[in-house]
This record gives C-alpha cells, sequence and structure tokens, in this order.
C-alpha cells in the first residue's frame, strides 16, 4: 500500500505522534517492507512557512530538522513536477482553493496512495482515498 501524509501529520508523527488518530498511529507503527510511505514536496515548504510564520517551534537548525525527517521516517519525497502541478489545477469539482492542498491530493491521485490526514475537506473528497 502507498500512503501519502499531509503535512501536518508528518510533522505530528515527528514532534507529537499523540495528535494522530489511533487508526494512522496503526498504520505508521506497522507499515510492511511492500508498504510506501511518501510526502509531497509541498510539505517541506509548507512546514518552513509555518516556522517562518512562527506557528510551530522548533530548537534545532531548520535545515538540520529537515534532513533528520526524512532519515528517520524513511519517506520518499514526490516532486512537484509538472504534470503534478497540472492535475492539481484539474481536480474533479468541487474541491477547495487551497494550493497545497490541491497539490497533495493530485500527488495522491497520482501515485494511487492513500492520504493519511486529519483535514475534514481532504476526508470527505470523493475522488481520493484518505483515513484519519
Amino acid at each position: 500500500m502507498k500512503y501519502l501524509l499531509d503535512t501536518h501529520v508528518w510533522i505530528w508523527w515527528l514532534m507529537i505522534p499523540e495528535r494522530l488518530s489511533s487508526r494512522v498511529m496503526d498504520i505508521l507503527l506497522n507499515l510492511t517492507e511492500d508498504d510506501e510511505t511518501l510526502l509531497s514536496a509541498i510539505s517541506p515548504w509548507e512546514f518552513c512557512k509555518l516556522l517562518e510564520k512562527g506557528r510551530i517551534k522548533i530548537t534545532c537548525d531548520p535545515e538540520e530538522w529537515l534532513r533528520k525527517a526524512f532519515d528517520q521516517l524513511g519517506l520518499q519525497l514526490v516532486p512537484l513536477s509538472p504534470i503534478v502541478s497540472y492535475h492539481s489545477t484539474i481536480l474533479p469539482q468541487p474541491f477547495h482553493s487551497d494550493p497545497a492542498d490541491q497539490i497533495i491530493t493530485a500527488t495522491a491521485r497520482l501515485e494511487k496512495a492513500v492520504i493519511l490526514t486529519r483535514d475534514e475537506l481532504i476526508l470527505r473528497y470523493p475522488h481520493v482515498d484518505s483515513i484519519w
């Protein structure tokens, strides 16, 4: 199975795992070698914007945090390719207008991955599989 972590799930998994649902935590703790955990290239950008706005704080260098975040979790970064960019603009409607969510959702659709998210708008979107 392929799982794509929404940005908040990625951050919480590293910083405050108790905020994850028991279902998401169970998935993340029981990944097999056949499973893939993906992260959209937009998520590190969203993390950096949260740092910039003071909405989250870390005690180490952000570049070090980002490097460790990938090493620790064994995530595969899915690039923001021209195809993902295009597909983010043609999602079946209705979909909300947040560009990062559009990119994450388009990435999941193209990768045939399940999005792990708490975002109600994504969870209710019928054109992508999602779990909380």
